[in-house]
């Protein structure tokens, strides 16, 4: 993420969007750790305030996390994950065993998610999974709270996904209540680097 404006929302609003984390792993958090070699290397790619990695890491997984509001950074440090301040655009640690990119990259400009996807995948061990959750829709948007939105269909993101080497394994698509209070539609894909 690089919009000033996104950032801006999520560094202020850190604690209230705290409140959204799950005490326990849903569904599709445990669809990705039953994926995962145990006690594997994971990146929570835009981890926000911490909460999936923290389960991940209560789960005996080894988590970097990174993101780039000051305040989510805060937050997730307090709660005990290695987080560090960073962009899409910075490198990511190598030989992962997992990526979990749950709805960090819908903020990234259409035309540099292949570019995203590409350093995930390079970042990957081969066997290594990607968890990716997108809204879907066209075009690009700002929400009422003023969150830079890429919406991308889920023909598109398995074509992105192949494209750079990824195999798709599963996808899922429903809808969420994000930060905004809306029901958006979305889709939770699962890849594997071959």
């Amino acid at each position: 993420m690089t919009d000033a404006r996104t950032i801006a929302v999520y560094d202020k609003g850190a604690a209230a969007y705290a409140t959204l984390s799950r005490s326990a792993p849903d569904a599709d958090l445990r669809a990705f750790m039953q994926l995962l070699t145990p006690g594997g290397r994971i990146l929570d790619y835009g981890c926000g305030p911490g909460g999936s990695a923290v389960l991940l890491q209560m789960a005996g997984f080894s988590v970097d996390a990174f993101d780039a509001a000051p305040g989510m950074v805060a937050l997730a440090r307090s709660r005990g994950v290695a987080a560090r301040l960073a962009t899409f655009n910075d490198p990511i640690p190598q030989d992962l065993d997992g990526v979990f990119a749950n709805f960090s990259l819908l903020h990234a400009p259409r035309a540099d998610l292949p570019r995203h996807l590409g350093q995930i995948a390079q970042a990957l061990v081969p066997g290594g999974i990607c968890h990716l959750g997108m809204k879907t829709g066209e075009g690009s948007a700002r929400d009422a709270i003023d969150r830079l939105y890429t919406y991308v269909t889920p023909g598109d993101l398995h074509d992105m996904l192949t494209d750079v080497g990824l195999t798709v394994l599963s996808s899922r698509e429903g809808l969420d209540k994000g930060f905004a209070g809306t029901d958006d539609p979305v889709v939770i894909i699962l890849s594997r680097k071959i």
